[in-house]
């Protein structure tokens, strides 16, 4: 009778040090929610060290995969591998860590208290003072959780993140509901950190947030990759600029003329700014300020958004798909 050999221990590499399998690998990965086509055939790659945003619109499939990742779901067919194991594996030994949207906090510890708890769940982790000092939370240490804002409940997740030196950091959704100074704060927090060589994978609505902080965007559409690259390339996936001008009194007649012109792809009126999106802003500049009343132009390259809208609205259904307002 030949006894199966024990599974061989994971060792998280350094932050910093090049594996030589891919921090996370998805190949032909599919999920079905009974008639529900969640993820359909999606193929990714993450290499160690690179910070990548996750995008995509509601029922996407972007939790589902990361549910995957993380080991909370299986696939229905394909493989999902973190550092070229199970992701269960990988999460055990403390190569993985997740700050969600939401999560179970205790309001009455405080947030040392906190962290302590949840550092006692590793073999080994970082000193608690550290990683508190880190998330940007070290002076609110003794304040109980229930009276921290959603921002600082926030680092503190980041912070428990933090505490078993994951190789992979997993963000989904991770600053909902904070203000505009909360976010910053965050993300100065997350790029500190990334600098140090850890791999960041994280889903979020703000696009700012992705163009800001990502070395890499994904969209998703339909639980299919649509593109894949930097911020700069995916832009310019989405073809023309934009050209807005003031005229007063702008008719709905002169607004159809202006569609007409060649290369004009649509017109937006706000008040008295009219907005031409087109692939020819020269031709479009001249005619404005030769022909037409209009004044104090401005040209624009297309943004993130417009890049986001154009892919992901334009991908054909195959399968039944998660419902818009669900965020699967």
């Amino acid at each position: 009778m030949e006894l199966a050999a024990p599974p061989q221990p994971v060792h998280p590499p350094a932050p910093g040090v090049r594996s030589p399998v891919p921090a996370v690998a998805l190949r032909g990965v599919s999920k079905h929610f009974g008639a529900v086509t969640a993820v359909d055939g999606l193929d990714l790659t993450i290499e160690p060290g690179e910070i990548v945003a996750f995008l995509g619109p509601n029922g996407a499939g972007k939790t589902t995969t990361i549910d995957m990742v993380l080991g909370l779901s299986r696939p229905d067919a394909g493989t999902v591998e973190v550092y070229g194991t199970a992701p269960r594996t990988a999460v055990a030994h403390g190569l993985v860590a997740a700050v969600m949207q939401t999560g179970g906090l205790l309001k009455d510890l405080t947030v040392r208290e906190t962290a302590q708890l949840t550092a006692a769940l590793f073999a080994h982790s970082r000193p608690v003072d550290e990683v508190l000092e880190r998330a940007g939370i070290a002076e609110i240490a003794d304040r109980r959780v229930g009276k921290c804002s959603g921002g600082q409940q926030q680092r503190l997740r980041f912070a428990m993140a933090l505490l078993p030196e994951p190789s992979l950091l997993v963000l989904d959704e991770p600053t909902t509901g904070m203000d505009v100074e909360g976010r910053r704060e965050f993300w100065s927090a997350i790029r500190a950190d990334a600098e140090r060589g850890r791999t960041v994978l994280f889903a979020t609505h703000y696009l700012e947030e992705a163009d800001a902080y990502a070395d890499r965007v994904v969209l998703v559409s339909r639980g299919r990759v649509v593109a894949d690259g930097t911020s700069a390339e995916i832009r310019a996936r989405s073809t023309g600029r934009r050209v807005s001008a003031t005229w007063e009194g702008i008719t709905t007649a002169e607004a159809v003329a202006l569609r007409a012109l060649p290369a004009v792809e649509d017109v937006e009126l706000r008040g008295d700014t009219v907005l031409v999106t087109t692939g020819d802003s020269d031709a479009v500049a001249r005619h404005l300020l030769t022909a037409t009343p209009a004044h104090d132009l401005q040209i624009t390259a297309r943004g993130l958004e417009d890049a986001f809208l154009a892919l992901t609205t334009s991908v054909p259904a195959t399968h039944p798909t998660a419902p818009t307002g669900e965020t699967r």
